[in-house]
């Protein structure tokens, strides 16, 4: 990289005034289609993964010309390659990379089947691995790069019958902290999301009495809005959390502390 390259990559020009390029996994629904629909507001062009089409129309409805819905599971270790160099073709650069794609299958170990594990391994933490591996080596040459992956309190509290699900939640943490100390020389910050209970498709299942129970115990006695996490990744994928890396930021109203 020459010398004015070198310059123009690491200032606050490029920073603050270049328009970003975020890639989202499982940007269909959720936590997932808030974040994308908030950053594409305020001006980051989004791809926005989904495991159908239907779910990548919804993606490009919500977008419209800021960005766009690619078919991805990122189960699949040969299309992750596949998906990015495409991005990298069609714009250059992935500045903002948000793992946020994840599955549950639940069940008690000792009923637990070994394809229940694999699979919930295989989508939720070994996704990361290709995801990041085929990301930061251009973040790396451009001297500049978010990483944020969302967790959840799970990862950090356990819960009965989800023993898969808590391995890789608690793994992302672990995986986190290794992956910022070996990109931070190069300006690329590395941080998690973890929410607690979120007002999303799983909440809209509980009965009253269920939802009581988890309000018992959350101190500010309401379930997080999408928007609460949307703010949080938002913020960490700003030139103003620059110098935050590393991290594991909670957000589940005094739910857990760390």
């Amino acid at each position: 990289m020459s010398k004015s390259l070198f310059k123009f990559c690491t200032s606050d020009e490029y920073n603050n005034e270049k328009k970003k390029i975020a890639l989202i996994t499982g940007a269909n629904k959720g936590i997932g289609y808030n974040i994308a629909k908030y950053f594409s507001r305020n001006g980051i062009t989004v791809i926005g993964t989904s495991t159908s089409l239907q779910g990548v129309k919804k993606i490009n409805k919500t977008l419209k010309n800021v960005g766009h819905g690619v078919i991805l599971n990122i189960n699949q270790t040969k299309k992750i390659k596949k998906t990015i160099n495409y991005i990298y073709k069609k714009y250059g650069i992935i500045d903002i990379l948000i793992n946020n794609a994840s599955i549950h299958s639940d069940n008690l170990l000792l009923k637990m089947l070994p394809k229940e594990w694999d699979n919930v391994i295989k989508t939720n933490l070994s996704s990361l691995f290709y995801l990041c591996k085929y990301v930061i080596c251009n973040m790396m040459k451009q001297r500049y790069g978010r990483i944020i992956t969302i967790s959840s309190i799970i990862g950090t509290t356990g819960n009965i019958g989800q023993i898969n699900y808590s391995t890789t939640k608690s793994g992302i943490i672990g995986f986190n902290k290794t992956l910022a100390l070996e990109v931070a020389p190069f300006g690329i910050t590395a941080n998690v999301v973890s929410p607690g209970v979120i007002d999303t498709g799983m909440t809209k299942k509980l009965n009253s009495e269920q939802k009581k129970n988890f309000l018992s115990k959350i101190p500010l006695k309401r379930f997080g809005k999408a928007q609460d996490i949307s703010n949080v990744v938002f913020f960490l994928s700003s030139h103003q959390a620059s110098y935050i890396t590393g991290q594991t930021i909670h957000v589940n109203g005094g739910m857990y502390f760390n």
